[in-house]
């Protein structure tokens, strides 16, 4: 009795913690589909005149503010980033954990380290040494040093490690190569983690504000977050547009949640993240 009634109150407990956190995104909706005087002078949750104009506007194609094209950068960006991360994560944590290559728990301990510096230190030499390669306002400025983070190899080495190693023996004994190991036997198991890496390194990367703010210099090459903030200036904020542009960024990353949500769940309760 006394197990029913503590599951009753940890099931209402948790729904209110959920509706606390979709409520900012209920009221942003509904925001943005009032008309702007509605919306600097607020009397209703509801509006009263309900209108699609803050997305018409902002749908249409503009040269101070393209937002097709902030979010194909924000998509194309995102999307390498994580195939980046993926990539070399798995490889690198396939390495330390599976192989035992000699210095790879001193090197998993250095990227360990690597973690707990602020980003916000390497941002002058980074843009130093984009600068000295051509690679500002480009691409590849965000691209490539997102992919030499240390999160995804410290979470796949945690998953890996609970592997059984009696996987990597039956496949020497019948003569695998550690390519095959690593393609045909490692990467699949690791797929729940890996879809979680996916997940988190997505979200990450389309919320980036600092790197593209800092190494983009073209309106036109500038991801969703920084185009939002240009509908915020020094004396005046449209406020319909910037909540109904939110709402277009905020939508791919909720569709992407919701499709992965149970591989992060198993992810975290078969890995050392759990702990």
């Amino acid at each position: 009795m006394n197990r029913s009634v503590w599951k009753t109150i940890n099931g209402i407990f948790m729904r209110c913690v959920a509706a606390l956190m979709i409520l900012p995104l209920f009221l942003m909706l509904l925001t943005s589909m009032k008309p702007e005087a509605e919306v600097l002078n607020p009397e209703n949750v509801v509006p009263r005149v309900w209108t699609l104009s803050n997305y018409q506007q902002i749908l249409g194609w503009a040269e101070e503010a393209p937002f097709g094209r902030w979010f194909s950068n924000s998509v194309f960006i995102s999307s390498a980033v994580t195939l980046g991360v993926i990539v070399f994560s798995a490889m690198g944590a396939f390495a330390i954990k599976r192989l035992r290559v000699p210095g790879g728990r001193q090197f998993l301990g250095l990227i360990i380290g690597s973690m707990m510096v602020p980003g916000q230190l390497f941002l002058v030499p980074l843009y130093l040494i984009l600068s000295k390669l051509h690679w500002l306002d480009t691409p590849a400025a965000l691209i490539v040093p997102a992919t030499a983070g240390g999160f995804g190899i410290y979470m796949l080495s945690q998953f890996m490690e609970d592997m059984p190693p009696a996987i990597e023996e039956a496949a020497l004994i019948d003569g695998c190569s550690p390519a095959q190991m690593f393609l045909h036997q490692t990467l699949p198991l690791c797929a729940p983690a890996i879809s979680t890496l996916a997940v988190f390194t997505f979200i990450g990367s389309w919320n980036d504000f600092m790197g593209p703010l800092v190494f983009m210099d073209s309106v036109r090459n500038y991801t969703l977050p920084v185009g939002i903030a240009l509908y915020q200036t020094s004396y005046y904020t449209e406020y319909g547009l910037t909540l109904a542009t939110s709402v277009l960024a905020v939508t791919p990353l909720l569709v992407i949640f919701a499709l992965f949500q149970r591989q992060i769940v198993s992810s975290m309760a078969a890995s050392g993240l759990k702990d």
